[in-house]
Formats: C-alpha cells, sequence, structure tokens
C-alpha cells in the first residue's frame, strides 16, 4: 500500500521532468539546426510577414492605452511635487525599459506563438510532419527554424514599434492633457534613458521571441490525437510562454540593472 502510493506520488514529478527534457531537446535540435544549409530564406520571409500580420493590430491596441495609464500615474505624481516638465524621464523609463518588453511579450505569447502552434499543430494531426520525415527531410530545419528566427526578428520591430507608440502617445497626453511643456518633454526624455536602455530593450524582445517560438514549435509537433489536441496544445503555448517570457524580463532586467 505504501508502495502503491509513493509510486503514484512519484509519477506527476517524473512526468514532469520528462516534459522539461523534452522541451530542452525540441530547443537544442532547432539551435543545432540553425546554421545548415540549405536555408529556407523563402519560408523565413512568409513565416515574418504571417507573424507580423497577425501581431500589428494587437500590439497597436495593447500598447496605446498601456502607455498612457502609466503615463498619466507618473505624471500625477510628478504634478504633486511640481516637476511636471520632467514627464518626458518618467516617460521614457517606463516606455524604454518595461512597457515595451512586457507588450512584446504579451503579443508574441498571444497572437505570434498560438499562430504557430495552430499550423504545425494540424499539419502534425493531417500526418504532414511524418511525410515530410518519410521523404528524407528534416522537420526542425525545414519548418521550425525559419518560424523561431521569424518570431524573434518580428519581436525587434514589435518593440520598436511600442516604443515610438507610447513615447509619442506619453507626449500628447502629457502636453495636450496634462500641462507638460512640450519641449521640456523631449529635453527630459535621454535623462533617465540612452542607447543602452534601447538596446536592453531589444535584446528582452529577440530573447522573448526566441523563447515564444521554440515553445510553439515544441508543442505544435508533440500534437497526438485530433483537433482537440491541437486546440490544447495552442492553451498550453500561451500559459507556457507567459511563464518563461517574464521569467526572463525579470533575469534580464535584474542583470541589465546590476
Amino acid at each position: 500500500m505504501v508502495m502503491s502510493t509513493a509510486k503514484s506520488s512519484v509519477r506527476p514529478l517524473i512526468g514532469a521532468v520528462g516534459t522539461v527534457g523534452a522541451f530542452y531537446g525540441t530547443a537544442w535540435k532547432i539551435v543545432k539546426a540553425m546554421p545548415k544549409r540549405p536555408f529556407q530564406w523563402r519560408e523565413l520571409v512568409s513565416q515574418a510577414w504571417f507573424i507580423a500580420s497577425v501581431s500589428v493590430v494587437p500590439t497597436l491596441l495593447m500598447s496605446i492605452p498601456l502607455c498612457v495609464m502609466v503615463v498619466f500615474q507618473i505624471n500625477v505624481l510628478l504634478n504633486e511635487i511640481g516637476a511636471i516638465d520632467l514627464s518626458g524621464a518618467g516617460a521614457g523609463v517606463a516606455v524604454i525599459r518595461e512597457i515595451g518588453p512586457v507588450v512584446t511579450v504579451l503579443v508574441v505569447a498571444g497572437a505570434g506563438a498560438t499562430a504557430i502552434c495552430a499550423d504545425l499543430g494540424s499539419r502534425t494531426i493531417r500526418e504532414e510532419i511524418d511525410a515530410v520525415r518519410v521523404l528524407g527531410i528534416d522537420p526542425i530545419q525545414r519548418l521550425a527554424v525559419p518560424r523561431v528566427i521569424a518570431s524573434c526578428v518580428v519581436a525587434l520591430f514589435l518593440n520598436g514599434l511600442v516604443t515610438a507608440v507610447g513615447l509619442c502617445g506619453g507626449y500628447l497626453y502629457a502636453v495636450y492633457l496634462q500641462g507638460a511643456t512640450p519641449g521640456q518633454f523631449v529635453a527630459a526624455i535621454p535623462i533617465l534613458t540612452g542607447v543602452p536602455d534601447l538596446l536592453i530593450g531589444e535584446l528582452k524582445a529577440g530573447v522573448f521571441g526566441l523563447l515564444a517560438g521554440i515553445v510553439a514549435c515544441h508543442l505544435g509537433f508533440s500534437v497526438a490525437g485530433g483537433p482537440k489536441s491541437v486546440g490544447d496544445a495552442v492553451n498550453q503555448t500561451v500559459v507556457f510562454s507567459f511563464v518563461l517570457l517574464f521569467l526572463a524580463n525579470s533575469v534580464i532586467t535584474t542583470l541589465a540593472l546590476h
């Protein structure tokens, strides 16, 4: 009785370890296949356009209200101490260091990665992936590598888009609704932020895109069963991507500000 109870309590742990091990195995295969030739340039461009097409509108819809909300809270505090003209510095810190990468996390995981997982999962249940293997083609090199790189590249551009939209929205809100001086707002932006902060934000976005793409490809290739399993894999992609991306964001922020 005791032995059976111990075995039942160990099984979930063994399953979790196996799942994590399988994910790292897929990640290693993708990294190892990146330098192999021939590289699928056409697939890369096609997937980058596809991911961008499903990500740009959600990025704009999320970045505008989120940036305005944060800038509003910062400006309220600065207005209380009579330093509203320094709102540009607060907007720069908020948008460049955190809001840009965080919105990129949400969009890359919620739109881009799920689209990749649904595409690969559908191909898996239709046995297209098995057919590719039978033809002697490595699906990791042919399908996964272009999607992971495309996710990484699109994430870089999305972070730049969020940064530009956030600063412009913060400027309009601070100047026209909260009484900040236009010239002082612009002049205050580089007080607390600079090119290194923008590069760190781009680094975060690139890592987020890489991780989200790997998670999506792994779960898409691991689908077993019918259409329901594809939906389950898409849901898991969102959850696992959020966990990994926010963890990566915390680690990179801590190391960068140390």
